[in-house]
């Protein structure tokens, strides 16, 4: 949770920054976001890659285990499409957004580089909220939807910040789904969002 709560006062920063023009003229003029990402991409790289718990869960998939992920997946990128159009905005948009799966410092970079700064701005808060709403509802998502609900909720935190709330409030035996469900939506976000857009 800290982690999530120090994204967003450095985002509430940037915004004040920017609103009041005290932003840094190299910032400005240099798009270094472009180096964030690739750098980004390549640290989540290595991370999967050096972690071998990760590796061996992916080695132990079978059919019940993969459609956790999946059905995530799908229910997150159709229901965004839904709630975006329902506001009068293109349902692709939506569904690139929902495809974040709350992993908001990947999505947000992928869809201001490739598309649209505004929805990257829109991806950012939304998957933030996700993980912020999975930390701190994860007690009330077991009590009204059941113990799966917390790590739907997560999407890709499901992996690393919002696993030690899921495994508290689900149980021990819904942590190694957690991890693989995380694991497959983080692989996917960076394949989907461009895909998608």
């Amino acid at each position: 949770m800290k982690g999530t709560i120090i994204t967003v006062l450095f985002f509430v920063l940037g915004c004040i920054l920017s609103i009041y023009d005290l932003t840094p003229a190299v910032l400005l003029e240099n798009d270094y976001s472009t180096y964030a990402l690739y750098a980004l991409m390549g640290l989540v790289g290595v991370s999967l890659g050096m972690d071998e718990a990760s590796i061996n869960i992916l080695k132990k998939v079978n059919v019940g285990l993969l459609l956790v992920p999946v059905s995530i997946g799908l229910g997150s990128i159709l229901g965004s499409g839904l709630a975006y159009w329902l506001i009068a905005e293109p349902f692709v948009e939506g569904m690139a957004v929902g495809a974040g799966f709350g992993y908001y410092s990947l999505s947000s970079i992928i869809i201001s580089n490739t598309y649209d700064s505004i929805l990257g701005v829109i991806a950012l808060i939304s998957n933030i909220s996700r993980e912020l709403i999975s930390l701190l509802m994860a007690p009330v998502l077991v009590k009204a939807f059941g113990k799966m609900s917390p790590i739907a909720s997560a999407g890709a935190t499901s992996m690393d910040t919002t696993l030690p709330v899921i495994t508290r409030f689900s149980g021990k035996e819904y942590a190694l789904i957690a991890l693989f469900s995380g694991i497959v939506l983080t692989i996917l976000v960076p394949l989907l969002i461009p895909l998608i857009l």
